[in-house]
């Protein structure tokens, strides 16, 4: 027989009574509040074309390295999942592949992954039943069938899930015609770009001369020459502006920062794009080119991410057969304060530039993110990122950072999902942990009621419109 399926009206709510009855009433009042999605990885074809997912598979478990990663930890063969190779997606049967994964299913218990999923299950599929080896036909059937119909389709879902405002990430080798596509649709849904030019960038990655062609195309510059390749930037960002942006992104190994003089600029550039450079300069080079990024922020008004500290494609038979994005990237230590102290020792004043931090590496929130964004008006801190995007990496920013950073030097809540269907479930995770979080002060009478109300709303939706000047 199946085990029912539920999801508890409680969920990630103090099991203190008192604490947990005021975690309710803050939560009641944010709950419905529309989703504000500043930064993630959701394809824009979605929105742009409005066409239907075919299965469970393809739109639940082909993408999403979170689930995939975790059965291939246990000995899982990829291909039998349906996760695409370097050489194409395997001929799997995608229903085999979602059997597989049911199967495995219990792998996940206590995981953000469960959490998530069984919301999207429940709440946006009506599943009243465990996901397992005995139902997963039931699943697979059920979703199709809902896939196939007007209500399911990513504009519908869109609209259903009260989303006000998606960011999708594109390299600055982006045509940008799916964003181009959804403007001149006439549907009123708002997702905009962001633009990531670390394809331009980074030297060491394999398609770094290929993205360079794609750039001189783009932007009818000399890329590769130094003043050139500056204005195909400043072009490249214009067009996202135009295309809706607000941010920038830049996920380089390290949060290393430079400032070298125009002459140190040109020589560096000049072995870069001649084949003539060292690893050291490949990071000279990322780490002069946040600063310059952080110029054009000021000048263009793009709020500047920056997502440091991963060992890209740690497997590397894994990135040789199946390429990058396929589960293999590990945290690393990463440090700020010396890092980032060129860029600031030039920009950190500027109340025009607003850089926001990320982290891997929880060690640092309260030695140095939440030191440095107490003090430089130019810096703000993301919310919990990617491995530490779960209940207890939430409570541990939020207890780590808040008494030097406070709440408003924070940027609210960031999905980071190329899952579409799972983000109303990981704002609602977010929701109830904030909640949670601040009925304990509330309890423990360091704050007063009507302040946590007030700062509910503001984690929930005042801080990441500001911070990622959505509605200026």
């Amino acid at each position: 027989m199946a085990r029912l399926l539920e999801l508890h009206p409680d969920r990630l709510f103090p099991a203190d009574p008192t604490t947990r009855t005021i975690a309710r009433a803050l939560y009641a009042e944010i709950a419905a509040l529309p989703i504000v999605s500043p930064h993630g990885h959701t394809d824009p074809k979605w929105f742009a074309t409005n066409a239907a997912w075919t299965d469970a598979t393809t739109l639940l478990l082909a993408p999403d390295h979170y689930l995939y990663r975790m059965l291939y930890s246990q000995g899982v063969d990829l291909d039998a999942l349906a996760i695409p190779r370097r050489d194409g997606v395997p001929a799997t049967d995608r229903r085999s592949a979602w059997r597989l994964f049911a199967n495995h299913y219990y792998l996940f218990r206590g995981t953000p992954s469960r959490l998530w999923l069984d919301h999207v299950f429940v709440d946006v599929f009506g599943m009243d039943v465990a996901l397992e080896p005995g139902t997963a036909d039931r699943y697979f059937d059920a979703i199709t069938e809902k896939l196939a119909t007007e209500a399911f389709r990513p504009r519908a879902l869109f609209d259903r899930f009260r989303i006000d405002f998606l960011a999708t990430t594109e390299g600055a080798e982006a045509d940008l015609s799916a964003h181009h596509a959804i403007r001149s649709s006439g549907w009123n849904g708002r997702v905009v770009t962001t633009y990531r030019p670390d394809g331009v960038i980074d030297v060491e990655h394999e398609a770094f001369g290929p993205a360079m062609t794609r750039f001189a195309e783009l932007t009818g510059e000399d890329v590769w020459s130094w003043n050139g390749y500056l204005a195909a930037h400043r072009k490249r960002r214009a067009d996202f502006r135009a295309a809706g942006a607000t941010a920038t992104d830049h996920g380089h190994p390290t949060a290393a920062t430079a400032n070298l003089s125009p002459a140190e600029c040109e020589a560096l550039f000049g072995r870069i794009v001649g084949g003539g450079w060292t690893p050291a300069d490949a990071e000279l080079f990322r780490a002069q080119m946040l600063t310059e990024m952080a110029g054009m922020s000021i000048e263009d008004g793009m709020v500047m991410q920056i997502h440091p500290g991963s060992s890209r494609n740690h497997n590397a038979g894994l990135f040789a057969s199946h390429g990058r994005d396929k589960g293999a990237d590990i945290p690393t230590r990463t440090d700020y304060v010396h890092a980032l102290k060129p860029l600031l020792d030039r920009f950190g004043t500027s109340t025009a530039l607003s850089v926001i931090l990320f982290t891997l590496d929880e060690s640092v929130y309260a030695r140095e993110l939440a030191p440095l964004a107490g003090h430089y008006p130019c810096l703000k801190l993301g919310p919990a990122w990617w491995f530490h995007d779960s209940p207890e990496g939430m409570r541990r920013f939020r207890e780590t950072t808040t008494e030097t950073a406070g709440f408003y030097n924070t940027v609210g809540f960031n999905d980071d999902t190329r899952a579409f269907l799972s983000i109303p479930a990981r704002h609602d995770v977010a929701r109830r942990v904030d909640c949670a979080f601040l009925a304990r002060l509330v309890a423990e009478h360091r704050l007063a009621d009507w302040e946590a109300a007030e700062l509910a709303q503001e984690l929930t939706s005042g801080l990441v419109r500001r911070a990622y000047r959505i509605d200026g």
